[in-house]
Order: C-alpha cells, then structure tokens, then sequence
C-alpha cells in the first residue's frame, strides 16, 4: 500500500475538495455550470497530496436563472457548442462515483467538501442533489472544511489568490474561475497547511 488510509484523520471523513461555477448566487434559481473534486489523500510519509481529479461543464437546469454579471465575471459561456456539457444528473453521477470508491479505500464513512468559502458550494450541491433526486450523496449535507478561515489563520490572507502565493504556489489570474483550476489551487493550499500543522505536529511529538 503506497498510501495511508484516512479514517482516523478527519473523524471518518475524506476532504475533498470542491469549487462550483455559477450563473448567480441564488442556488435554487441560478444554475450550475461547472464542478470540480479534487480527491487528497495521505501518502505514504503522512503528508496529504492531491490524487485525483474530476471535472464536469454542466447544462443550464430546466427554468433555470442566468445573472449576465455572474456570466461576465466568470467568463461562462452556458450554451457555447464546444463546453461539452452535460446534465445535472449525469455531471453529479460522474464526480461522486470516484469519491465514494476514495472514501470506500481510505474506511471513510463518507465524504467532507472542503472549499473557499464553502457554504456557496454547498449549497449549490445540495439544490442540484434535491432537483436531480439522487438518493444519497457521499457528502456530509452541512459540515465542511474553509480554506479561506485555514488560510487567515496560517497565511493572514483570506482571497484564495493570496493565500496560495503565501503558501509560495504560483497564481494564474487568467485559469481562475474555472472550477478546476480553482479546485486544484484549493486542494494545494489544503494539503500545504495541512502538511505545515502535521510538521509543528511532529516537533512537539503529539501526531
């Protein structure tokens, strides 16, 4: 086994790391047009490393709401020939079956969204699990984990693009807002203050 599973870790729970692109800030209204999960895991020295990643374009739900600033902002168009974009139901199906296999391999019980400032990807998960009736999400329905609370306390910054020059990554400014983009740079900056705590962890000898 060249990785070290999880369970004890987070309670049972695996982070994963999540970033939602949207048409507006209303979750029931406005529609989602990109996910991203970025699965982490502890390897075999204990240091937590991105393993995977998964990333859907997603098709404008039904009767769905389209803010033209929130459209501008992200660079997003929802229609464009070339997103190769699907239904809500199939892009969830798409990122949570390789999540449930990760949490299934590290005895998780389930999953934890980890994002900056999640409660807005939450709550768009969760209104896209409610339209598209999937039964049970490998998530945990309200609990998360905040890098931009993690990055104030270990960086002093809170903007993502901040936090991550702090934590020395390199910041594309033209990437960003890209659910993908955006997730792997919020995985980083997980698995960098994660690592860093698990370093002081292990000098005072209580990891």
């Amino acid at each position: 086994m060249d990785f070290i599973p999880l369970e004890k870790r987070f309670r049972g729970y695996l982070p994963v790391i999540v970033d939602i692109e949207t048409a507006g800030f209303n979750a029931k209204k406005n529609a989602l047009l990109e996910i991203a999960a970025v699965i982490v895991e502890l390897n075999a020295h204990h240091e937590l490393a991105v393993t995977e990643r998964y990333s859907a374009h997603v098709v404008p739900f039904k009767n769905s709401e389209l803010d033209d600033a929130a459209l501008k902002f992200n660079g997003i168009d929802p229609y464009h020939p070339f997103r190769m974009a699907m239904e809500e139901k199939e892009a969830l199906e798409l990122i949570f079956k390789p999540i449930k296999e990760a949490a299934k391999r590290n005895n998780c019980t389930r999953a934890i969204l980890v994002g900056h400032n999640p409660a807005f990807d939450i709550a768009f998960l969760n209104a896209a699990i409610h339209r598209t009736q999937i039964k049970r999400s490998p998530f945990h329905p309200f609990s998360t984990f905040d890098t931009a609370t993690l990055g104030g306390l270990a960086y002093q910054h809170t903007v993502l693009a901040k936090v991550a020059e702090a934590a020395g990554l390199p910041w594309d400014n033209e990437k960003a807002h890209s659910a993908l983009y955006d997730a792997e740079m919020t995985a980083e900056v997980f698995c960098k203050i994660f690592n860093r705590w698990k370093y002081f962890e292990d000098k005072e000898g209580c990891y």
